[in-house]
């Protein structure tokens, strides 16, 4: 039992709290290896020293002052994410891990600070932070993918203008993916063409499932909410829905009509990411002017065709990115320079030995907007009759509305509205602009001839040329024998029926899939015009496909027989006619049910 104090004794005091004397130095590093120490304000942990109840007499001796430092670094949370993925295999087939040479972060040349350079210089090779589980990668990156994807993060300012095809999308979504994870930014806004929208986010789903990706749509409420949204790492967005709505989200004019001041509500993001961004090369452009006026922190562009005309076209890409000012301009010597240290663009000449020999791309695109309306109207009106038949409905009922859905996906035959015929246009700039040759394979020659009037139009430069069963025997040799020789003709448009079998294009270095055939088979027969087991040459093939269309069901279906025939009967059976195709499969589409008199076995044979 402790005695009382005597009442001359002063009152206990509280022990102090101070800084721990001899706790060490650590630094946290977070899960995915990204080590963000640098140019963050550390929090300090503090323990209590207790030094005694009781006042004891001051010592003759001076101690030394502690010694303090501190406990542990900590940093601020990283953006917001979805639940990591659980931990999952590689895909079996992805090509192996390439050992060997690691890629490094380097800092950009214009970097001067020391501790911004020691930042990228402490953190581990690429390979090794994509390596985590947390930071999951469906297929391994090429090594030439690894290194677009460290340039991206080390930059401000970038400009991607690799070929075709040498997947600048997934650079893109993997270097964002890095940037939001380490926290260096924590609102992104990407902007791209209208049909390209489904494309990303499908792809922002494959590569990194765990990142909020929100598209402005719908009515305008609906979009200002969205852009005000706090939260949302990733903002999906076209050119022509910010033009308009950067307006409204202004400041409202002053009285006398004269524009207001501040940003309204307007948001600022940490990145600005355009795709196709050569639709703001016009400086006096609307759009030009508005996606030039978002306040951002970085900007990065994403196009294959950096100048098509003349090299004073990178000014105003230069001018959205940073090197330039708004109304700055720039000679060759000063655009070289600039070049340097802002474009990364690669060829499939130069990264040629990291290639597959054949690459496959997919692009999802949104119907246009009288596409849609026909289309909808279309099948509306097909099913109901369809369905009104009841049991008189036949197979070759349903195939009529088919057929006539796919050519709407293909172009509204009243408007010429074709979200394809706008992605082709982009594509083909690029493969023109870097001196490629392409097919394009249409199930139609009808289509193909309304393709060729538009490319003469839009794509001048491509020098179209046909190859279809419309076309005279003694004339076909000639035209084949121009698209090889001649290096101002870019692209051949091919029916399956009549360039499938028996040609050797091998010299063509991009197959387009127009529309869907019935039987892959076909298809790859198509593409092997211009690939060949063993030919050193690199293709590029990309297939068309419009979302929420019969397109999407029939590649499902597609895909789905595919893959059992290979798993059961090999890849040999795959060409087995039309992979099984039946009646039930064809009214499936409309989710309709098969009448009791219609085969439910049995392959149909499909006509073009």
């Amino acid at each position: 039992m402790t005695a009382p104090l005597p009442k001359d004794r002063p009152e206990p005091i509280e022990p102090p709290t101070v800084l721990s004397p001899f706790a060490s130095l650590t630094a946290s590093v977070h899960p995915s290896g990204m080590n963000p120490s640098l140019g963050r304000a550390p929090k300090f942990e503090t323990r209590t020293i207790p030094l005694g109840s009781e006042p004891t007499l001051e010592p003759r001796w001076r101690p030394k002052p502690p010694r303090v430092m501190t406990v542990k670094l900590t940093f601020p949370e990283g953006v917001p994410l979805l639940d990591p993925p659980k931990p999952k295999l590689h895909k079996p087939d992805a090509p192996p891990r390439t050992p060997g040479k690691r890629t490094r972060l380097r800092p950009p040349s214009q970097t001067l600070a020391l501790s911004d350079r020691l930042f990228y210089m402490l953190q581990p090779p690429l390979e090794e932070l994509l390596a985590g589980q947390d930071l999951h990668m469906p297929f391994e990156p090429f090594p030439y993918q690894y290194q677009g994807i460290a340039w991206l993060f080390s930059h401000d300012s970038a400009l991607l203008a690799d070929e075709m095809g040498l997947g600048k999308t997934m650079q893109t979504i993997t270097a964002i993916r890095l940037l939001l994870r380490s926290g260096q930014v924590r609102r992104v806004l990407l902007i791209c063409p209208k049909p390209l929208i489904p494309n990303w986010q499908r792809e922002f789903a494959f590569w990194a499932e765990e990142i909020p990706v929100h598209t402005i749509d719908g009515n305008w409420d609906k979009r200002k909410e969205a852009w005000t949204q706090p939260g949302v790492p990733v903002l999906l967005t076209n050119y022509e829905k910010i033009t308009r709505d950067w307006i409204d989200l202004g400041p409202p004019p002053k009285l006398d009509g004269s524009p207001g001041e501040g940003e309204g509500d307007r948001p600022r993001f940490d990145l600005v990411v355009l795709d196709e961004a050569q639709r703001i090369k016009n400086g006096e452009s609307v759009t030009n002017k508005v996606i030039g006026s978002v306040p951002r922190g970085r900007s990065w562009a994403l196009t294959g065709t950096p100048i098509e005309n003349r090299p004073d076209e990178l000014v105003n890409l230069y001018r959205f990115l940073g090197p330039l000012e708004k109304d700055e301009d720039a000679d060759l010597n000063r655009l070289r320079v600039i070049s340097e240290n802002h474009i990364l663009r690669r060829s499939k000449d130069l990264v040629h030995p990291d290639m597959p020999p054949r690459l496959d791309r997919t692009e999802y695109l949104e119907l246009a907007p009288a596409q849609q309306t026909a289309y909808h109207t279309a099948e509306k009106d097909g099913v109901v009759r369809l369905k009104e038949m009841g049991d008189d409905v036949t197979v070759s009922g349903a195939m009529e509305l088919v057929m006539r859905l796919k050519q709407i996906a293909n172009f509204d035959p009243l408007t010429d509205q074709s979200c394809k015929l706008d992605a082709l246009c982009s594509d083909l700039e690029e493969i023109t602009a870097s001196g490629g040759k392409a097919i394009l394979f249409s199930q139609w020659t009808k289509t193909i001839d309304w393709i060729d009037g538009h490319l003469k139009q839009r794509v001048p430069q491509s020098n179209p040329l046909i190859y279809h069963g419309g076309i005279p025997h003694k004339q076909r040799e000639p035209i084949l024998a121009k698209f090889k020789e001649d290096k101002d003709s870019h692209i051949i448009l091919m029916s399956y029926g009549t360039g499938a079998v028996g040609l050797n294009l091998q010299f063509a270095g991009y197959v387009f899939l127009y529309d869907r055939w019935w039987n892959p088979a076909i298809e790859d027969q198509a593409i092997n015009r211009a690939h060949r087991v063993g030919v050193k040459n690199k293709v590029v093939v990309t297939k068309y496909i419009c979302t929420d269309t019969v397109e999407e069901r029939i590649d499902k279906v597609l895909e789905e027989k595919r893959d059992i025939f290979k798993a059961v009967l090999g890849e040999a059976d795959s060409e087995r006619e039309n992979l099984g195709w039946q009646a039930k499969d064809i009214f499936q589409l409309f989710d309709l049910q098969v009448p009791g008199k219609e085969k439910l076995d049995g392959p149909l044979r499909m006509a073009a």
